[in-house]
């Protein structure tokens, strides 16, 4: 039986057939070397910084499309069922970094009384969800590690909504593609709906038993121990459901986009 993607329609042999349309092309021989080398470090492109991949049109063209087939072969592989491990108390990480791409001292006020969430895309409630009301919803927590793609990595405690009672209490359509997310930080990104409905994807509110501080995203981030650390949004103020690709602030940059960790 053919596995396919959920709500991508796409199964083993779409995969093995768009990757060998994007093989096939005859790369110019000047670049062949430099695509070569570079294609065997694709996996990692996410991880570095600063890259320039566009010395040669051909090249940039064929990397992204493997990023994208990448992204696709990801969802392929991603286990809704499977946990990431979790932690005992004494591995929590203290105190835990910070990690933006601006200084700590810029990271965003949100005033808690004036906060609102908005909801809209494929939702039946399309409305502004307030912090009371999102800390009356049953809350559960985590400690689990967050991966950044920077390479270093932290044990921290995570509390709040479990996502996928959220999207449930919205009426969101679970078979649309993305989840998208803007934040108060500017920053934005989106995911896949099969994450989204992970039991360990949480609209989190506090961070070790504590109202989630300011520098961690207050009033609320997405914490996710599946994906890596720039797929977890902060400061969180929309959230969308679409089937038309949302992208994000680092995926537009040349990030993988399912970012899986």
């Amino acid at each position: 039986m053919k596995k396919r993607i959920q709500g991508s329609g796409l199964d083993e042999s779409s995969i093995l057939t768009d990757a060998r349309k994007i093989l096939a092309p005859q790369i110019e021989d000047r670049s062949r070397r430099s695509f070569l080398m570079r294609s065997l470090t694709l996996g990692g492109v996410a991880m570095l910084s600063g890259c320039n991949l566009t010395d040669n049109e051909s090249v940039e063209t064929a990397l992204s499309s493997m990023s994208r087939f990448n992204d696709r072969v990801q969802g392929w592989l991603f286990n809704p069922n499977a946990l990431a491990p979790t932690y005992p108390e004494s591995m929590i990480t203290r105190p835990f970094p910070f990690n933006a791409f601006y200084g700590i001292d810029e990271a965003p006020t949100v005033e808690e009384e004036s906060y609102r969430l908005e909801v809209t895309g494929m939702v039946a409630d399309k409305r502004s969800w307030r912090l009371e009301e999102l800390r009356a919803m049953a809350q559960t927590d985590q400690i689990t590690r967050h991966i950044c793609v920077e390479g270093w990595s932290a044990i921290g405690r995570w509390g709040g909504v479990r996502f996928s009672d959220f999207l449930k209490r919205v009426g969101a359509d679970t078979d649309a593609k993305f989840v998208g997310f803007k934040c108060a930080d500017d920053y934005y990104t989106s995911i896949d709906m099969a994450t989204a409905l992970h039991s360990q994807t949480l609209l989190a509110l506090t961070y070790d038993g504590a109202v989630l501080p300011r520098e961690y995203g207050f009033p609320m981030k997405l914490r996710m121990p599946t994906k890596l650390g720039y797929k977890n949004p902060k400061h969180i103020q929309a959230i969308f459901v679409t089937n038309t690709y949302p992208g994000g602030y680092w995926e537009d940059q040349g990030y993988n986009w399912f970012g899986g960790s």
